[in-house]
């Protein structure tokens, strides 16, 4: 069922998706600069405090999925304010925790919410916004949540030198309250009504299991060492449960994820751009915070007003994607991103003058912003509203935990060279990688418009709506 939406409730849905989505973003990477705070204050390791962040990424990662079909068959406004609602708790609980243990258990508190909000909160504002109006509404949403990923470093920085990092939790509770009663009072239901309401249980518990297998391992196994027995045991429990939610998925007869998806060849190109992208997000962001602290000697409220520049531009990026949307295929714009992005990271990894690497740095920003900001528009209009929570889990698991993936192999890099030269290394073997995925992306393009199964690139793209 997809309701109507009056003016008041379109614009209920977007303050309270888009002041969520704020919170999500401000709290990830505000924390990343928290991290050697936290280790002071509870008298550990820096190494113990990094559970901070891999506890977040192994909760949110495994319910990227769940989240966004719970939200397609039992109801979106109702998985928007219980995903919100455990967030807010969440933060509340690590503003509060008086050791790392309750912080790390809050935190996958605050994870389990993030997972449910992200992919519901796009189908919100995809069914409740028209074809018309709907990608520019993803764009300006996005674009506010991008903002939280430009003040995150700064915050993070900056509250951790003064009252303390507890207060980067503090901060978002209120935002989160402002969010649920907004949530409550304006947004319109909606859920996929070919879908009864019941859940593949056995589908949940083995996708689950597989991305938390997989994700711990990739989290941990660089302090673990690649072939400890941990380690090589989750990749196998991953590998055999993956195997599993596969086969239950051909078989069931309501699946979690129905498996034609992976048939919709512009969805395909779309998630797998968007995923190499924000892979280079990952490296980048964490190559670029090393290298700023530990090769120019910058401390982490320096090095987060340096990251304004092309965090600035990450916020600007889902206006742009909106902008575009209307006048460029979803490939087509996911391809211009891939060249920005790669160029971008490659030219950063030859300059050292502030003058050109600050502009450089936001170039990056730009081009990488706008490929996982726009993988999430575009995944909408390629799809069926009816399934847009599902289409957004399935990217936004992808994105995540091959992100993950990303950080773990630059973190291996970095420790097998000298740090200066794999900082440089890193980021003109990701530049290179994005390249030549966006190459591949218009190659494929190409193909299907020769096969007639897409439109040529001087067709003008539909508002909104949904491509073959």
């Amino acid at each position: 069922m997809r309701a109507e939406s009056s003016p008041a409730a379109r614009t209920g849905a977007f303050i309270a998706v888009a002041v969520a989505l704020f919170c999500l973003q401000l709290d990830f990477f505000a924390l990343n600069l928290a991290v050697p705070g936290v280790a002071d204050e509870f008298g550990v390791t820096a190494s113990a405090a990094q559970w901070t962040l891999s506890a977040y990424m192994l909760s949110i990662g495994c319910c990227f999925i769940v989240g966004g079909r719970v939200g397609d068959v039992f109801g979106r406004r109702g998985a928007l304010l219980g995903g919100t609602a455990s967030f807010a708790a969440g933060s509340v609980c690590c503003a509060l925790a008086p050791g790392l243990w309750a912080l790390v258990g809050a935190r996958m508190v605050q994870g389990i919410g993030a997972g449910v909000v992200f992919p519901v909160s796009v189908s919100v504002i995809t069914n409740a916004f028209p074809d018309t109006t709907r990608a520019r509404a993803l764009g300006a949403v996005f674009g506010i949540a991008n903002v939280g990923t430009a003040l995150g470093p700064f915050v993070g920085g900056g509250l951790t030198e003064g009252p303390g990092w507890r207060w980067i939790f503090w901060l978002l509770v209120p935002l989160c309250v402002l969010a649920l009663i907004v949530a409550y009072v304006y947004v319109p239901d909606s859920r996929d009504p070919t879908a009864p309401r019941q859940l593949d249980l056995t589908g949940c518990l083995t996708v689950v299991g597989a991305l938390a297998a997989l994700t711990l391992a990739v989290e941990r196994g660089s302090a673990w060492g690649w072939g400890h027995a941990r380690t090589l045991t989750l990749l196998a429990i991953a590998a055999v449960a993956g195997a599993l939610f596969v086969r239950r998925e051909q078989r069931a007869r309501h699946p979690l994820i129905d498996l034609r998806l992976f048939r919709n060849t512009p969805y395909v190109l779309v998630t797998g751009a968007g995923t190499v992208t924000n892979m280079g997000y990952a490296v980048t962001v964490f190559v670029s915070t090393l290298y700023l602290q530990q090769v120019r000697g910058l401390s982490p409220l320096v090095a987060g007003v340096v990251f304004l520049a092309p965090a600035a531009l990450v916020a600007l990026s889902g206006p742009l994607g909106a902008r575009l949307s209307p006048h460029m295929q979803p490939t087509a714009v996911m391809a211009l991103a891939g060249a920005v992005a790669g160029s971008g990271m490659i030219v950063l990894s030859l300059v050292t003058a502030w003058w050109l690497y600050v502009p450089v740095f936001a170039w990056c920003g730009l081009g990488l912003g706008l490929g996982w900001t726009f993988a999430s528009v575009a995944t909408q209009q390629v799809v069926a509203p009816e399934r847009a929570g599902e289409a957004s889990g399935v990217l936004l698991t992808f994105l995540v935990t091959l992100g993950g993936v990303a950080l773990a192999g630059a973190a291996a890099a970095i420790t097998a060279m000298t740090p200066e030269a794999a900082y440089d290394v890193i980021l003109r073997f990701g530049g290179a990688v994005i390249l030549a995925a966006s190459v591949v992306v218009m190659a494929v393009r190409h193909r299907l418009v020769v096969l007639g199964g897409v439109p040529p690139l001087a067709s003008r793209a539909p508002r909104g709506g949904r491509l073959p």
